[in-house]
């Protein structure tokens, strides 16, 4: 084997190398993002719950409730 082809091999070696430290790291740091994205997402806040909007529609239609503490109140009752 000549010199050419040592070094044609040891630059292809070096090049598949690089290639999976990129895949390791490109995993790595979508992983992460995905982890910082969800926990983002999970902290954002609600304006109103499924039972205070539903408490909500109910007042309207019924007038049971005099205010609006009140109906948040009565959304937040354990059904």
């Amino acid at each position: 084997m000549g010199v050419a082809s040592k070094s044609g091999e040891w630059a292809f070696k070096a090049f598949t190398a690089g290639l999976g430290v990129a895949t390791i790291y490109l995993a790595a740091t979508f992983s992460v993002n995905v982890y910082r994205g969800l926990s983002w997402h999970n902290a954002q806040s609600v304006v109103f719950g499924y039972r205070e909007v539903m408490a909500h529609w109910y007042i309207r239609r019924s007038g049971l409730f005099s205010s609006r503490k009140e109906l948040v109140e009565a959304a937040r009752m354990p059904h």
